[in-house]
């Protein structure tokens, strides 16, 4: 599905932060988000690369992987949780548990990021969840990941 006004109008990256393109699966009983990131030469970071053709080729960065992973984080906080930044919530990373590249991404195809809770401990005033990360693009693993985030709800 496109993404929804609400949902950008929620998200505290404007659309060129957050750089998905479409939600692809929403499973709420599974506690499962699937997005799409669309991939090409201009993403922030894999711009600056210095390309060389057999040595270090044009790839969309690591440091943005990880970034991604907050966005898929606020895509299933916002679907799965029910939690919104219109009503004081807000999502920070808490710790990489692993992060592992498994392959180099070229821009071209979109990345395919899914993302799902493996642990939640939920309170009326802060969320604690454990995440695990798949990122394949074409069909091919290109990073998977485990972390844990915090959700706090700040009054005013």
């Amino acid at each position: 599905m496109p993404l929804d006004s609400a949902l950008l109008a929620d998200a505290l990256y404007l659309p060129g932060g957050l750089l998905i393109d479409e939600v692809l699966e929403v499973d709420v009983a599974k506690s499962l988000v699937r997005v799409r990131m669309p991939t090409h030469d201009e993403l922030p970071i894999t711009r600056e690369q210095r390309v060389h053709p057999t040595r270090h080729p044009r790839h969309v960065s690591g440091g943005l992987m990880v970034h991604m992973t907050g966005v898929a984080g606020f895509v299933h906080s916002y679907y799965v949780l029910g939690i919104r930044h219109a009503e004081g919530w807000t999502g920070y990373g808490v710790r990489i548990h692993s992060a592992r590249f498994h392959a180099i991404a070229p821009p071209g195809e979109p990345i395919e990021i899914a993302a799902w809770s493996t642990q939640l401990r939920r309170g009326p005033e802060r969320i604690l969840g454990r995440y695990s990360f798949r990122f394949t693009q074409s069909g091919k693993l290109v990073y998977e990941g485990d972390q844990t985030a915090m959700w706090l709800r700040v009054p005013g």
